[in-house]
């Protein structure tokens, strides 16, 4: 079984994002770039699936300039088998990630594919479903466990309920929660093994997909400064504070 995981390289989540001075975006130059932390998570969990025996390759992919070789390499260190970049400088939002995903499935035919549930740059919690629409394949979101055993993959969920089980027939897309898995640290001889796998790249223009951008950011801000918090002695004077502004 092939399981294909995508990557995105976002800002560290270390990092404490800045809005350019001209509010056009973020801050990105001199900043520290990773892995997007779900998405360690679902190249973990397809590493794990191989080491069980039930995926026979993983093959990480990843959208964007030149500098994502570095984030597909680290995929290469946790596990992936090899890994393919869709070369591009353009901005790309969910739907077209989607599409980019969806003309690779069709190249590689995978039974399985894994991504995070959402990139914590612009937290679109998307590409995995409009994925799944794409394909014509079922889904299962927000996994926290995930078991396969034949065709089937059954998934447990988390829902605002609590947790949820289904069943899928593969192939299908599954997107990972922070409670799947911990990924493993790399070690130096994996980072120089990553070295030897072989990367492919391919250049946008040749998948025929259209970008296409249903989505205009006018401007950036950063959030407003929130207000110093006041001490009270007890709580007589908790709610005093509070009727005095209103709140009870």
């Amino acid at each position: 079984m092939k399981v294909l995981v995508a990557t995105k390289r976002a800002v560290d989540y270390n990092v404490k994002v800045r809005v350019k001075s001209d509010g056009t975006g973020v801050e990105t130059a001199n900043v520290k770039m990773s892995m997007n932390p779900f998405d360690e998570i679902a190249v973990e969990e397809a590493v794990r699936l191989k080491e069980k025996g039930v995926a026979s390759e993983v093959v990480a992919v990843s959208c964007g300039p030149t500098a994502c070789q570095e984030t597909l390499r680290t995929a290469m260190a946790i596990g992936a088998d090899r890994a393919i970049l869709v070369e591009t400088d353009a901005e790309l939002q969910p739907l077209a990630v989607a599409k980019l995903l969806k003309a690779l499935v069709e190249r590689e035919q995978p039974q399985l594919v894994i991504l995070g549930k959402q990139a914590i740059d612009d937290d679109c919690n998307q590409t995995g479903q409009m994925l799944a629409t794409l394909w014509g394949r079922p889904q299962a979101t927000f996994a926290s466990k995930v078991e396969v055993t034949g065709n089937v993959a059954r998934v447990t969920r988390e829902v605002d309920a609590g947790l949820e089980t289904i069943e899928v027939d593969l192939p299908a897309v599954i997107t990972t929660d922070l409670r799947l898995n911990e990924p493993r640290f790399i070690k130096l001889p994996d980072i120089m093994k990553a070295k030897s796998k072989p990367m492919e790249t391919i250049a946008f223009a040749d998948l025929g997909v259209d970008t296409g951008h249903m989505l205009t950011t006018t401007s950036y801000a950063a959030p407003a400064k929130r207000s110093k918090g006041v001490m009270v002695k007890d709580v007589a004077e908790l709610v005093a504070a509070l009727k005095a502004k209103g709140l009870a």
